[in-house]
C-alpha cells in the first residue's frame, strides 16, 4: 500500500481536494485531526481507546509476506505526494519501493550512519524529502528530531532547535540555512553539532559567510538536485567550494543517468545548455489517474532497453568539464522559491478564480537582489473593482502558503508581444512604498507598526498598510510572526497574516483572540469512523 502524506496546515479546500482525488481506502489520523477533515471520508482514529487496545494486542515483529495480499515487489509504490500542477490543480506523483530504497542506499554510502547521529525532519510529510529523512533514521539508527508548531519556520526557534537537540544533519534549502545561521550568530549559538547539511529544492548561491560557514572543520555540505517525480538524482559532495560562487548539482546517484539534450532528444556538448532528462529506477511510475500527463512527462528512453523511460524535468543544464552537472534553471514556467516547488499556471488559475477577475498572470520578480516573490497581476472584468488584499485572501483560501503571491497588482491590460503573447518582461515591478495611511492609535498598533518595518527594513508604517503589500512574502512573515510572539506573548498561525494583513487588522485580531483564549473551551466530540 503507498501512503498519501497530507498536511494538515494545507487550506480546508486543497485538503478536500487531495483526498478526493487519491481516493485512499483509509485515512490514519486522530481525533481532533479528523475534526477538521471531510464527513465523507473513511477513518481510523488512531488515539481512540479501543483502536489502541487493538493494536497492542498485535505482534511486534515484522511484517512477512505471510501477513500480506501478495509478496513485495521493487514496482509496488511506496507513496503518492501531491506538487504543483500546470493544470490549476496539484498532482499526485506515485514513487516506487525501488525508488527510495535505491536513493536511501546511496544515502546510507555518503552520510555518516553511526549509532548517535541526530537527523531534523525539518520538511513536513507532504514533501517528498521528509521520506529521506525519516526513512535514513529508521533504516540506519539514527534518531529522528521532529521540531513542534511552527519551530521550522522561526529561524531565531529553529537556531535554538538545533542547538538543544544536537542536531548534526539537516536538510533544508540555503536560504533557510543563511537565516537560520545568521540568527545563531545574533544568538551566540555556535551550532557545532550541526556536521552535515544537504541544501535541496533551489539553486544554491554562496555568500562568503556561507562559504565560511560550511568551511569549518567537521561541517559538509551536500548539494542535491531531484524533482518529486524522481527523488533526487544528483549529488555534490562539496569538493573545492572555495572555488565555486553557484556550486554544481553533482554527478548522478548510484542507479541513475542524466542526459542533457537538445530540441531532438539528441546529448549536447560539454559546456552547451540543454534540457535534462533523467532514466533508470528513480523514476516514478507516474501521475495517479492521469495517463495523458504521464505519457508527456515520462517519455520513451532512445539510450535505453526496450521499453524503457526517462523523465522529463523541464529544467535546463550542463556539463562541466570536471564531470558535474549545473542546473541553469528552467526551461518552462515552472520555479522554486525558497525550496518549494511551483507551478506559475497553479496560481494564476487561483487567482483567474477570484471574483471580478477576467484576466490573471503570474510571474516570479527579483527587483531586489537575492529576493525572488511571486507578484500576480489581475485585469477586472467590465463594471468590477478588485481590491488586492481581498484578491490574497481568496487565494490563500485554496492555494498554501508558500504559493499566495507577495503583492498583486491590478492592470488596465496585460502587456502582449508583437506576436499577441504575454509580455512579461513588461509587467511593472509593484510598488512596495509605504502608502499614507492614519497613524497607530493603541499601543498595540503602535507596537506592531514598528515590528512591520523591523521586518520590512522601512523607517516608517501606517495602521493601514498591508504587510504584502509592502514588501511582505511568507518567509518575512514567519520572522513577523515570532517577533509578534516574542513581544505580544500570543501564538499566531501564519495564515492570520492572509487574512488580516494590516496592522489595524491584525492588532484587531489579536485583541479578538484574546479575548476568545479567556472564555472556557468546549469538549467536541469525536466524529465515529467506520473502523473504530
Amino acid at each position: 500500500a503507498a501512503y498519501v502524506p497530507i498536511d494538515l496546515e494545507y487550506p480546508a479546500e486543497r485538503i478536500t481536494y487531495m483526498l478526493t482525488d487519491a481516493h485512499p481506502t483509509l485515512t490514519l489520523t486522530t481525533t481532533k485531526a479528523a475534526q477538521d477533515l471531510p464527513a465523507s471520508g473513511r477513518y481510523l482514529l488512531l488515539d481512540a481507546p479501543d483502536v489502541q487496545d487493538q493494536l497492542a494486542a498485535h505482534t511486534t515483529h515484522n511484517p512477512t509476506d505471510e501477513h500480506r495480499p501478495t509478496p513485495l515487489h521493487a514496482h509496488h509504490p511506496a507513496y503518492v505526494i501531491y506538487t504543483s500542477g500546470s493544470t490549476g490543480q496539484p498532482k499526485g506523483v506515485v514513487m516506487t519501493v525501488e525508488a527510495v530504497l535505491n536513493v536511501l542506499a546511496w544515502h546510507d554510502s555518503h552520510f555518516p550512519t553511526m549509532p548517535g547521529i541526530t537527523t531534523a525532519q525539518f520538511r513536513t510529510i507532504s514533501f517528498d524529502v521528509s521520506m529521506q529523512e525519516i526513512f535514513s533514521a529508521l533504516l540506519f539508527g539514527k534518531r529522528l528530531a521532529v521540531p513542534a508548531g511552527d519551530t521550522h519556520r522561526d529561524p531565531a526557534q529553529l537556531a535554538r532547535w538545533l542547538d538543544a537537540h544536537q542536531v548534526n544533519e539537516l536538510f533544508a534549502p540555503n536560504t533557510v540555512i543563511e537565516a537560520v545561521t545568521e540568527t545563531a550568530h545574533e544568538l551566540g549559538i555556535d551550532l557545532t553539532h550541526l556536521t552535515d547539511i544537504a541544501h535541496a529544492g533551489e539553486p544554491l548561491v554562496l555568500s562568503p559567510k556561507m562559504r565560511e560557514f560550511y568551511q569549518r572543520e567537521g561541517r559538509r555540505l551536500h548539494n542535491h538536485y531531484g524533482t518529486t517525480e524522481t527523488c533526487f538524482s544528483t549529488g555534490w559532495d562539496g569538493r573545492g567550494i572555495e572555488n565555486e560562487l553557484i556550486p554544481p548539482i553533482g554527478t548522478p546517484v548510484w542507479n541513475t543517468r542524466m542526459y542533457v539534450l537538445d530540441a531532438r532528444l539528441r546529448p549536447v556538448p560539454v559546456g552547451v545548455s540543454g534540457e535534462l532528462y533523467i532514466a533508470g529506477p528513480v523514476q516514478a511510475r507516474g501521475y495517479l489517474g492521469r495517463a495523458g500527463l504521464t505519457a508527456e512527462r515520462f517519455v520513451a528512453c532512445p539510450f535505453g532497453a526496450p521499453g524503457e523511460r526517462m523523465y522529463r524535468t523541464g529544467d535546463l543544464a550542463r556539463w562541466r568539464a570536471d564531470g558535474n552537472l549545473e542546473h541553469l534553471g528552467r526551461a518552462d514556467h515552472q520555479v522554486k522559491i525558497r525550496g518549494f516547488r511551483i507551478e506559475l499556471s497553479e496560481v494564476e488559475a487561483a487567482l483567474a478564480a477570484q471574483p471580478g477577475v477576467r484576466q490573471a498572470a503570474v510571474v516570479v520578480r527579483e527587483d531586489r537582489p537575492g529576493d525572488q516573490r511571486l507578484v500576480g497581476y489581475t485585469i477586472p472584468a467590465p463594471g468590477q473593482e478588485l481590491e488586492a488584499q481581498e484578491l490574497r485572501r481568496g487565494t490563500a483560501r485554496t492555494l498554501p502558503d508558500y504559493m499566495v503571491p507577495a503583492a498583486i497588482v491590478v492592470l488596465d491590460a496585460l502587456p502582449l508581444s508583437p506576436n499577441g503573447k504575454l509580455d512579461r518582461r513588461a509587467l511593472p515591478a509593484p510598488d512596495l512604498s509605504s502608502t499614507t495611511g492614519r497613524a497607530p492609535r493603541t499601543p498595540r498598533e503602535e507596537t506592531l507598526c514598528a515590528l512591520f518595518g523591523e521586518v520590512l527594513g522601512l523607517e516608517q508604517v501606517s495602521i493601514d498598510d498591508s504587510f504584502f503589500d509592502l514588501g511582505g512574502h511568507s518567509l518575512l512573515a514567519t520572522r513577523l510572526i515570532s517577533r509578534i510572539r516574542t513581544t505580544e506573548g500570543v501564538e499566531l498561525p501564519i495564515r492570520i497574516l492572509f487574512e488580516a494583513p494590516t496592522v489595524a487588522e491584525l492588532a484587531e485580531r489579536l485583541g479578538h483572540d484574546a479575548a476568545k483564549s479567556q472564555r472556557p473551551k468546549l469538549r467536541r466530540m469525536p466524529r465515529p469512523s467506520d473502523d473504530a
